[in-house]
């Protein structure tokens, strides 16, 4: 049996990102990684320009004489028609290219319009390079300005549209089929009948895996049937880059997956796990396919894809992060228990008087999955007789915040033509 951070490393062993795919630049490109190093096209600014309304001036003008003649108007968007001489200044707006000659800018504020086309300048102190932006402050023309390895945010698509990139190589994102398996499991539209249960694992694993960056195919119950698995497992295989499966892989009688999985030439590389809840977990690979059988309780499906799943994903996805996040962070109330494992017990982050705080959940253990749904973290409890005052420091994994969902979530293809070769091992 392996501890989590063995489990961890074993499963990014096996983990490759995907290819890259060229793609449209736009909101759909949120949360991906970037495949290649994108260059400035151009300086940026191309020209030094003005951050303020007011007049283009010559700094050491302003300390000689406190009036200067007008020579020019320069909107944004219009190139100066005029070079700015001993006493003269042009009127000039946020955003328009700095004449020739000039080498600051004074705040309309700072300024009298005087007679004869002249304004009179007020501001004491008149310094070069005042409230002008110079030429390739943001970004120089052939500098690398989005490096490949970055997770596009809102001001990095601005960069790249900034840069004229139309389209951009992104790594693919990773294409997930969950089963849920059990004789006991109806569809969540069903009323259960004597001993059954409703699928709850099925949708939760499905949100999870689009939450971290996945294409997902929810491919419903399988029952406790051999030839039922092999058939529907054997689909997945062939259709995916990742495979969940929940239920069925402990020990007991039903317990049919890890068989299955067998017979489906699916190499297993570990089976249980000193964790808690979790234990059972399963981990195999078909070629570059990568299985998870996930127990059946919902807290424990729920918390070994945050720690083993989730962290897989993001790598499919280019991301070069290798774990999930954890962070000391103080209780905000004490906790004791005692465990024969390590255990992740479902927690609430807290601002507290200094920073933040963690505080437990009340929870019954794996099968209460109401328990987990406030829970954004994880506090990791030892081994043994675990006691913690408040404000005492204790290992959080945190649980990202949910995603916007994309439209090509749920199988959806992606309109794209593929890059060869597989980018960022």
């Amino acid at each position: 049996m392996l501890d989590v951070a063995d489990a961890l490393a074993e499963v990014l062993r096996h983990t490759t990102p995907r290819a890259a795919a060229t793609v449209p630049l736009g909101p759909a490109v949120l949360g991906r990684i970037l495949a290649i190093d994108v260059i400035a096209d151009r300086d940026s600014p191309p020209f030094a320009k003005s951050l303020r309304d007011g007049y283009a001036v010559r700094a050491a003008d302003c300390q000689i004489t406190a009036e200067l003649l007008v020579v020019d108007e320069i909107p944004a968007g219009v190139m100066p028609q005029k070079t700015i001489g001993p006493g003269e200044t042009a009127r000039i707006f946020t955003g328009a290219p700095i004449p020739d000659g000039a080498d600051a800018v004074v705040m309309q504020e700072d300024t009298t319009p005087s007679d004869s086309g002249r304004v009179r300048i007020t501001d004491p102190i008149v310094r070069p390079g005042q409230y002008v932006f110079p030429r390739g402050r943001e970004m120089r023309a052939g500098e690398v300005v989005v490096p490949a390895g970055t997770t596009l945010n809102a001001a990095s698509i601005g960069v790249l549209a900034g840069v004229g990139r139309a389209e951009i190589a992104v790594v693919g994102w990773p294409r997930v089929s969950v089963l849920a398996t059990g004789d006991e499991l109806v569809d969540v539209g069903r009323s259960p009948g004597p001993g059954q249960i409703r699928n709850s694992n099925g949708p939760m694993l499905t949100a999870q895996a689009t939450d971290a960056g996945a294409i997902v195919t929810d491919c419903g119950i399988v029952r406790d049937d051999p030839t039922e698995l092999r058939a529907r497992i054997g689909a997945a295989l062939t259709e995916s880059d990742v495979v969940l499966l929940a239920g069925g892989v402990s020990a007991g009688t039903y317990d049919l997956v890890p068989g299955v999985l067998q017979e489906l030439g699916v190499e297993a590389r570990f089976h249980r796990v000193r964790m808690k809840p979790g234990k059972p977990l399963f981990f195999g690979t078909a070629g570059n396919v990568l299985v998870f059988g996930l127990p059946g309780n919902p807290v424990s499906g729920f918390v070994c894809f945050e720690l083993f799943v989730r962290p897989a994903l993001r790598v499919l996805a280019g991301d070069t992060k290798r774990g999930p996040n954890a962070i000391q962070l103080p209780l905000s109330e004490a906790i004791a228990e005692s465990n024969d494992r390590p255990t992740y017990r479902p927690a609430k982050l807290e601002v507290a008087e200094v920073g933040w705080a963690v505080r437990p959940l009340s929870w019954a253990g794996a099968p209460d999955l109401r328990g987990v749904q406030d829970a954004d973290a994880l506090i990791v409890l030892p081994a043994g007789d675990a006691r913690f005052d408040r404000g005492m420091p204790v290992e959080v994994v945190l649980i990202p915040p949910p995603q916007a969902p994309r439209l090509d979530a749920l199988g959806r293809g992606e309109p794209h033509s593929i890059i060869p070769g597989r980018i960022l091992a």
